[in-house]
């Protein structure tokens, strides 16, 4: 006799990285039987989730001590024949044992079997025979974190594996020592701004929603609307994605947002850019700051304004704060987690739609 499983009311903390080296921002989950808790960066890019685990053939320094298959009574690991083992997109094969492989946009990976594992929600409730990587060999910039949740649109990921009709969370500020949450199955919050999720046939890992252009103190910047299109090809589109940092926006619409953020602001002192930054100031001298409001315009006529926060951040403890923007040479645009500070990202699977609604954490 099977348990019918619901992801009803499933809910784990948020929190902000950054006190650990990170700029993700980690849930905590606890994984297998008897239950232990870590430290998972949440991540709406990839499908695959994982932790380190014993024994290391390569490991980075984690908080949490590293998970060890052998101490717990629900660790099984997924033979080559399974549905979940085909499902991968890299996997290979040592003595009918499963093998898996992710590697990741900024040059990450993580290397091991593939398994299922119980994955428990503090005390809102446990899932068994979730699939996930025990991960031996993992190089990358997931400082501090156990491993990686994988929220993902595809088959392997964590929604689709519980049938969640819809999840959300919330990023608390980076520098917030407080938590919020991460759900699933919870209601659409309200006083909500919301863009329709677009599918992309071609890639099915990606939340895409529709973009129609920035305003920029209130006025509309003049970009090409196919701009943000997904093209019959699959590329293209913007996606939202809580395991990327800055926003990254094709050339030619991050010029075109840049020139109309600058020229609006002559009475601000500039300085030189900062690493991905080619557009700073000096904010030293000044106890507090009047900019222009920066707001993403949705497909559907929505618009959401965001805070100065999330757009304009402090790079050193000088004074120094960088337009938290990036051009990118890819034609697909992000929108990252420093621009969703503050605001809960409600994803509704069962209806295509994502929903932002502001100071909701």
């Amino acid at each position: 006799m099977e348990a019918v499983l619901t992801a009803e009311d499933l809910e784990a903390p948020v929190s902000s990285g950054t006190s650990l080296g990170s700029g993700e921002y980690f849930s905590r989950v606890g994984v297998g039987s008897p239950s232990k808790e870590y430290f998972m960066v949440i991540d709406t890019g990839s499908d695959v989730s994982w932790l380190q685990c014993q024994p290391c053939s390569d490991c980075y320094q984690q908080s949490d001590p590293i998970y060890t298959p052998s101490s717990s009574s629900t660790y099984s690991p997924l033979t080559c024949s399974t549905r979940e083992c085909s499902t991968l997109e890299v996997s290979a094969c040592r003595n009918s044992a499963c093998l898996y492989q992710v590697s990741y946009g900024d040059g990450s990976y993580t290397v091991g079997e593939f398994v299922t594992e119980t994955v428990s929600f503090g005390t809102s409730g446990k899932i068994p025979k979730v699939a996930i990587g025990c991960g031996h060999d993992n190089e990358g910039l997931f400082v501090g974190a156990a491993g990686l949740l994988g929220l993902g649109g595809g088959p392997l990921s964590l929604p689709s594996q519980i049938k969640a009709t819809s999840f959300s969370y919330c990023l608390v500020d980076r520098d917030s020592p407080k938590s919020s949450s991460l759900e699933f199955n919870s209601a659409k919050p309200a006083d909500c701004v919301t863009a329709p999720l677009i599918k992309n046939n071609k890639l099915n890992t990606f939340y895409y929603v529709g973009l129609s252009g920035f305003s920029v103190g209130g006025q509309q910047i003049s970009v090409p609307p196919t701009l943000f299109d997904v093209d019959e090809g699959g590329s293209g589109g913007v996606i939202v994605d809580s395991g990327t940092a800055i926003t990254r926006l094709p050339t030619q619409a991050y010029n075109s947002l840049r020139t109309a953020f600058t020229r609006l602001t002559p009475h601000l002192k500039s300085t030189t850019g900062v690493a991905l930054f080619d557009t700073c100031y000096d904010f030293s001298s000044m106890s507090s700051v009047k900019v222009p409001t920066v707001a993403f315009h949705f497909a559907g006529g929505q618009s959401l304004d965001l805070p100065a926060k999330n757009y304009l951040i402090p790079v050193d403890s000088a004074g120094t704060y960088c337009f938290a923007f990036a051009e990118t040479t890819s034609s697909m645009s992000i929108i990252g987690n420093v621009q969703q500070q503050g605001i809960r990202v409600h994803y509704d699977l069962a209806r295509s739609q994502v929903a932002f609604s502001p100071n909701n954490c």
